[in-house]
Formats: C-alpha cells, sequence, structure tokens
C-alpha cells in the first residue's frame, strides 16, 4: 500500500504547471518622468531626490527632512517634496504613459 499512495502522489505532480522565474507575470512597475523634453523611466519607489538628479533638475535643500519644504517640486500636478518623496507609480492612462509624468 505505502508504494501505491507513493506513486499516486507521483503521477499527480506530473500534472502540476511549472513556474518559470524568468517567464512569469511579475511586471516592474516603471514610471516615465519628463523634464525640458528629456524622458526616463524610474522605477516606482525610489527616491525623487535621485530621479530629479538623472534628470537635471535641481530642486533647493535646506533641511532635507521635508520640514521646511523649500525642495517641493510639481510631478504630474501633484506637489512633492523632493527630498523625501518617492517616485509614483505608473498612470493608469495610456496618454500619461507616453508623455510621462512632467517635473516642474
Amino acid at each position: 500500500m505505502a508504494t501505491m499512495a507513493t506513486s499516486a502522489f507521483v503521477s499527480s505532480n506530473i500534472h502540476a504547471p511549472m513556474m518559470n522565474p524568468a517567464t512569469s507575470s511579475t511586471k516592474l512597475d516603471m514610471t516615465n518622468l519628463a523634464y525640458n523634453g528629456k524622458k526616463q523611466n524610474f522605477k516606482a519607489g525610489t527616491k525623487l531626490s535621485a530621479a530629479c538628479a538623472k534628470l537635471g533638475v535641481k530642486p533647493r535643500y535646506s533641511c532635507k527632512k521635508g520640514d521646511c519644504g523649500s525642495c517641493t517640486i510639481s510631478v504630474g500636478g501633484q506637489r512633492v517634496k523632493a527630498c523625501v518623496g518617492k517616485v509614483p507609480p505608473e498612470p493608469r492612462l495610456k496618454s500619461l504613459q507616453e508623455k510621462g509624468l512632467e517635473i516642474k
């Protein structure tokens, strides 16, 4: 009986779907940011100060903790403090995905 239970267990695993990590459906959420005609993709949740530096945006920093608000910039119409802010997730509108969120 023990061999019959083992063979039943093995045969049920044969038909189990194989998960390949390289072809999984997990998509990296990349946000397209734009400044003065320059566009670049950034991973959602990365530091906004690093993204600004790569795009050439130079916000003023005073406290670097988010208390004073001197580093406030506009990302896609939302005011965000660059020193403590994160890159927002990708917008759902296809037009904004293609154009990118404008930084001012």
